[in-house]
C-alpha cells in the first residue's frame, strides 16, 4: 500500500498538529464547573479518536497497539552506509503519528550502529534536541545480540512549530525496529505515547 499523502517519510522520519478547546459558560456554579471538568477528562480518556487495536505485522515478528487503522509501506534507506529496506506501519490521529519501522541488516554486529543512525536521523528531522536518552545491550542464546535506545527529543517543524519525538529503537540479532510517536509538542499525550511504545512486543 502506498504511503498516505498526510504521512511523509524522509531519511527515517515523519511530520505532523491538533487543538481541543472546551468553553465554560460563566453562569455555571463552581460545582458545575468541577463536574464538567471531570466529565471532559473522562471523555478524553476514552476518546473515540483513539480506537486502539492490536496489530500483528505480516512483514516482521512483532505486535503492537495502534490508535487507528494503519497503513503499511516500504522504502529503501541508508543507515550510516548500510542500505536496508524499511517497512513502516503507521497510524495518524490528528497531527500525531504512531509508527513502527522494521528492517533487517546483513550482519548482527551492525544492528546497534543502525539503531543509533535511526535515532539520529529522526532527531535531525525535527531539528531536535535530546531531552533524555537511555541505552541497553544484552546477549542471549536464543535471540543473539540485542540492544535498545529510548529517547525523548523536542524540536521544531520547518514552519517553526514545536514538535516532540518519543522513540524506542530496538534490535534482535539482525532485525532492527523503530517505534516512534511524533507530533506537535502540546498535542502529543505522554500517556498515549507510553501506551503505544510499551505495547510493542517482539514475537
Amino acid at each position: 500500500m502506498c504511503a498516505p499523502s498526510s504521512i511523509r517519510y524522509h531519511s527515517g522520519c515523519f511530520h505532523f498538529r491538533s487543538r481541543l478547546r472546551y468553553p465554560v459558560k460563566p453562569a455555571f456554579t463552581l460545582s458545575s464547573r468541577l463536574l464538567l471538568a471531570c466529565s471532559v477528562l473522562a471523555l478524553l480518556a476514552c476518546s473515540p479518536k483513539f480506537n486502539w487495536r492490536e496489530v500483528h505485522s505480516k512483514d516482521a515478528p512483532y505486535s503492537v497497539l495502534l490508535p487507528a487503522k494503519p497503513s503499511t509501506f516500504a522504502r529503501p534507506i541508508d543507515l550510516d552506509g548500510t542500505p536496508v529496506t524499511m517497512t513502516m506501519t503507521a497510524a495518524k490521529v490528528d497531527d500525531t503519528v504512531f509508527a513502527v519501522g522494521s528492517a533487517t541488516v546483513p550482519d548482527a554486529a551492525k544492528a546497534q550502529a543502525a539503531l543509533a543512525a535511526m535515532k539520529t536521523a529522526l532527531v535531525k528531522n525535527i531539528n531536535g534536541t535530546v531531552k533524555s536518552e537511555k541505552a541497553a545491550a544484552a546477549a542471549s542464546s536464543t535471540q543473539g545480540l540485542s540492544a535498545s535506545i529510548d529517547v525523548e527529543a523536542v524540536g521544531t517543524t520547518p514552519g517553526g512549530k514545536a514538535e516532540i519525538l518519543f522513540g524506542h529503537f530496538v534490535s534482535k540479532d539482525k532485525e532492527i525496529y523503530q517505534v516512534i510517536v511524533m507530533g506537535p509538542e502540546k498535542a502529543v499525550s505522554r500517556e498515549n505515547a507510553e501506551t503505544f511504545i510499551s505495547s510493542f512486543k517482539h514475537n
